[in-house]
């Protein structure tokens, strides 16, 4: 398949389901894989459905659990919304879901491998459950065999539960009309028969609580989870779903060992509030037998000890050793203090020869005319804006949120950087993304540690423009989305799109950067008379802003487009990068 979508070139489908065809892609510039899912094209005639889509999948992405699909984003591309999240393929790019790999042996898993595989889909949904306390969007409320994925590790089978939330985002009642319609029209079908997306749709059916089938308004979210993790449980053991009046797993697998049928018949209670609350504890509890799997580490379970081995014990050869009591006194050595590891993290930088540039716009607004030519001494900026990585570090060595004059760095919770007990860490997988969340002092106060400065706002446009003075976007005359992040539900990575002619990185789009002038609306026409290295009014109310972020539209990326704010401000659009003097 020859086939492009935004930044991603598809490789090929890998299924189609409810809510759309799931497709493996490789991003065009990171080089990583993707799984794509393309919702159909009667969903997103309703615009009311993509904006409630986009802001859901804002709050999904937050997820991160070693046993949960990472979801990324949402995009659009030529009226096509897709889904992208982390994509779970063997060597040859194959993916392997839990209905395939119960195919694929027979239907049949010793009991060790049921209990692995349980323990690790309790853990997920419990993580998710206890986030959905307070936002029950983190409900999954579609567990199925389908979206269930599979991988082989050295220590055993590990399953990841991917499309989390998605039902809720369509409704139930959409998403079961279109179950009913395809259930009426195959009545006495062989489900072996039918067209995949039929026994998608089937599925789906088989695995919902009693309440999901009746009312959107009678729905538990968690309890509807629960009650198909019971689903989920039986089918392993019996290759059967629970219909109607059905056996118990002891009677129709009596190979099986431990407590299943008082797990089963706790999880597939009608009345929700009779379902348990947590379901590692119900497996504690009514699997006693069972080893407990490790939900945050690639750990592999421990083996289940069988009914009739006997662990002999391990003697103490000398067991009077734990009374005996030291009778000298040794030297009191005071132990060292480790080293914080607080040293900046480099960023690399590109110099811009010093010489007469144009800055300004003569068909932009107000304050962007005249277009007028200004000189600029030498100087050298960072390729990208500061990311998360490097300010943690200063926030590290700084130990706190704020600088000498009372001043706020960062407000953490507008950022991607957290403080849990006293320790800085940063969100999975946002490392590597530019830092947000910054006030105008944080920047400054960062710069000066690592020996740098901002840039001034004539250095930024300059720099912006890429050696072109023609230029109107850092791309030429003209950007697209596939160049630089707008428009869009969150950060990138920085180095994620391509670079200038300069060589500088998401100089558009991703965050807007704090410059080091002061801004002044009529500022331009004083510039003109003064153009030997401007540095902008000497006070203000507000400081400058350049370049756009992810969420803006395409004329706020223009080179000469100019933002301000309160210096004290944090948003989580607002970033920076540094610059730095050069010697003639």
């Amino acid at each position: 398949m020859n086939m492009n979508l935004g930044d991603y070139s598809i490789v090929k489908s890998m299924g189609k389901g409810a809510l759309g065809e799931v497709f493996l892609a490789q991003h065009r510039f990171l080089k990583r894989m993707f799984a794509l899912k393309v919702l159909p094209s009667e969903m997103v005639q309703d615009k009311g459905f993509i904006h409630r889509f986009e802001r859901e999948v804002a709050a999904l992405s937050t997820l991160d659990h070693p046993h949960i699909v990472k979801v990324h984003n949402v995009s659009e591309v030529e009226g096509k919304y897709f889904l992208v999240s982390d994509c779970i393929v063997d060597d040859k790019g194959e993916t392997l879901n839990l209905a395939q790999y119960l195919a694929h042996r027979g239907g049949k898993l010793p009991e060790e491998e049921v209990v692995r595989i349980v323990h690790q889909v309790a853990s997920a949904l419990d993580y998710a459950h206890g986030r959905a306390q307070s936002d029950p969007r983190f409900a999954h409320r579609g567990v199925k065999l389908s979206n269930i994925l599979v991988s082989k590790k050295r220590e055993g089978v590990w399953v990841y539960l991917s499309d989390f939330g998605l039902t809720r985002i369509v409704g139930v009642s959409q998403f079961l009309s279109r179950i009913y319609q395809v259930v009426a029209e195959n009545v006495g079908s062989d489900p072996a028969q039918l067209p995949h997306l039929q026994r998608s749709f089937l599925q789906s059916y088989l695995f919902l609580a009693p309440e999901q089938k009746v009312s959107d308004t009678l729905v538990s979210d968690v309890k509807a989870d629960v009650y198909a993790f019971g689903v989920l449980v039986y089918l392993l053991l019996t290759g059967r779903y629970p219909e109607g009046m059905f056996d118990l797993p002891s009677q129709l697998a009596p190979h099986y060992k431990l407590g299943w049928d008082r797990l089963v018949k706790s999880c597939l209670q009608n009345d929700p509030h009779k379902r348990p609350a947590q379901l590692k504890t119900a497996l504690e509890e009514l699997l006693p037998q069972a080893a407990e799997a490790a939900p945050s580490t690639d750990e592999p379970l421990k083996p289940m000890l069988n009914a009739s081995e006997i662990v002999r014990p391990e003697f103490d050869a000398d067991p009077s050793a734990i009374f005996k009591i030291e009778t000298s006194v040794g030297r009191y050595l005071p132990q060292a203090d480790t080293p914080k590891e607080n040293e900046p993290i480099p960023s690399e930088m590109v110099i811009i020869r010093g010489g007469t540039f144009f800055r300004g716009s003569n068909t932009g607004a107000r304050d962007e005319m005249p277009r007028h030519a200004i000189d600029l001494n030498p100087f050298a900026l960072d390729i990208h804006p500061v990311t998360n990585e490097q300010f943690a570090r200063f926030l590290d060595a700084m130990g706190g949120e704020k600088d000498q004059n009372n001043n706020d760095i960062i407000r953490l919770r507008e950022s991607r950087i957290k403080r849990s007990g006293g320790k800085l860490n940063i969100e999975s997988g946002y490392a590597k993304h530019p830092v947000v969340g910054v006030t105008w002092y944080g920047a400054v106060a960062y710069a000066k540690w690592v020996g740098k400065r901002l840039p001034t706002e004539a250095e930024w446009e300059v720099a912006a423009e890429g050696g072109h003075e023609e230029s109107v976007y850092p791309t030429g005359i003209n950007i697209e989305r596939t160049q630089a992040n707008f428009f869009s539900s969150d950060t990138t990575p920085v180095m994620s799109y391509p670079p200038n002619d300069y060589g500088f990185y998401d100089m558009a789009g991703n965050v807007y950067e704090w410059c080091h002038d002061w801004y002044d609306y009529h500022y331009y026409d004083m510039s003109v008379q003064e153009p030997g290295n401007p540095k902008g009014p000497l006070q203000g109310v507000y400081r400058i802003l350049r370049g756009g972020c992810w969420k803006s539209l395409k004329e706020d990326l223009r080179c000469s487009h100019r933002h301000r704010n309160n210096p004290g401000t944090v948003n989580g659009t607002y970033g920076f990068r540094c610059a730095a003097d050069v010697s003639h």
